[in-house]
């Protein structure tokens, strides 16, 4: 069965850090690329940063470049986004998802983040 979770949601105070994991099960996580989405109220989900799985390279969405680190740690099956400087327009729900070429593609349930004082 495959799972996706991640825990490490909340609020956070605008300019501060939150680091985010997500804990995968099921199946072959070294073979998944890796990537976390996000989606505010009333807008579409976006991607916010991939991590290949062959070598590790990393891509950003251009608003998070230099804000948010995406990593992956094969041995503990568990992919983070470290995000800093957050600021009130990251408010949403982040999800995780897991992709192999076209035809395997997992999602995580989501975690809320709020920044907000």
């Amino acid at each position: 069965q495959v799972q996706l979770v991640e825990p490490g949601g909340g609020l956070v105070q605008p300019g501060g850090p939150l680091r985010l994991s997500c804990a995968a099960s099921g199946f072959t996580f070294s073979s998944y690329a890796m990537q976390w989405y996000r989606q505010a109220p009333g807008k579409t989900r976006g991607r916010v940063a991939t991590i290949t799985n062959t070598d590790g390279r990393t891509v950003y969405a251009d608003s998070m470049k230099g804000r948010f680190t995406i990593s992956r740690d094969n041995a503990k099956n568990t992919v983070y986004l470290q995000t800093n400087s957050l600021k009130p327009e990251d408010t949403a729900v982040y999800y995780c998802n897991a992709v192999r070429g076209s035809r395997y593609d997992y999602w995580g349930q989501g975690t809320q983040v709020t920044v907000s004082s």
